[in-house]
């Protein structure tokens, strides 16, 4: 078990959605926020949202795209709230469109900010971590990180790095700093507007998730230093799928729906 009352928390795209959510648990249970977003409207908006409940909270503008803005913010960060305990890489993107019409701009920018920006977090904060042997790297990949979805190519290849990334970084550092803990979470769509639109054919089997359970659990998931959270629990199955001869494997995704989940995607900017 690991406290989070008194620890310093950052949040990447902190100003909406599930990183809302999430900033405001850690708060509650204790933690001193810092939030990034690239939003200034949204951003300003949780920093005062998490003032009001009388915590300590700071937000900063930033691209995660971008390595030197990153580095920056993670300086005036700790310059501010003192060293980060908790980072939870949370900032994200999805296209939503069949690969052929994704611009290749967007296929850029998806990575950028789904996976290279974890690089630049992590070259930012987890030296400190590793110095103190204490801290905890959140990863918030998808489920669509252990299955190729229609319409997510970009998205799924994305989140498959995310996963490879933690997995290798948790090795690492089992061997220097054994005190800093990693947790990847893969969850099935949630309702946030980044998601509008996803339909789910067995929402009992696989249910639209709510942002605050999953922000909720999230938050548990750092105080039990879990290693992995699969949200809901048939994505603990995915693995075992993939040992299926390929045919099978398509036959059992397309039967549970799986790759008509964004034929009627919205998406948050459309």
């Amino acid at each position: 078990m690991s406290s989070i009352a008194g620890r310093h928390a950052l949040v990447t795209g902190g100003g909406s959605g599930i990183g809302r959510r999430m900033a405001l648990g850690l708060a509650a249970a204790g933690a001193g926020v810092t939030i990034w977003d690239i939003d200034q409207g949204r951003l300003d908006a949780v920093v005062a949202e998490l003032a009001a409940g009388g915590g300590a909270a700071r937000g900063f503008r930033c691209d995660v795209s971008d390595r030197a803005q990153v580095y920056a913010r993670a300086a005036e960060s700790e310059a501010a709230g003192g060293p980060v305990d908790i980072l939870i890489n949370n900032a994200g993107v999805v296209s939503g469109n069949d690969f052929l019409d994704l611009p290749d701009e967007k296929i850029e920018a998806t990575f950028a900010i789904n996976v290279m920006a974890l690089f630049w977090t992590g070259k930012a904060f987890l030296p400190g971590m590793i110095a103190r042997n204490r801290g905890h790297v959140v990863t918030i990949a998808s489920a669509s990180g252990m299955i190729g979805v229609a319409r997510l190519a970009d998205y799924s290849a994305s989140k498959w790095a995310a996963m490879g990334f933690d997995e290798s970084v948790r090795a690492e550092l089992r061997r220097v700093a054994p005190g800093v803990m990693t947790t990847v979470v893969c969850p099935f769509f949630i309702d946030t507007g980044m998601f509008h639109g996803v339909k789910s054919r067995f929402p009992l089997l696989l249910p639209i998730l709510a942002e605050q359970d999953v922000a909720d659990r999230v938050v548990d998931a750092i105080r039990r230093d879990r290693r992995r959270l699969f949200m809901p629990w048939l994505i603990h199955l995915l693995p075992l799928m993939r040992t299926l001869p390929v045919g099978l494997f398509d036959r059992l995704a397309n039967l549970l729906g799986i790759n008509a989940t964004m034929d009627e995607f919205v998406g948050r900017d459309r």
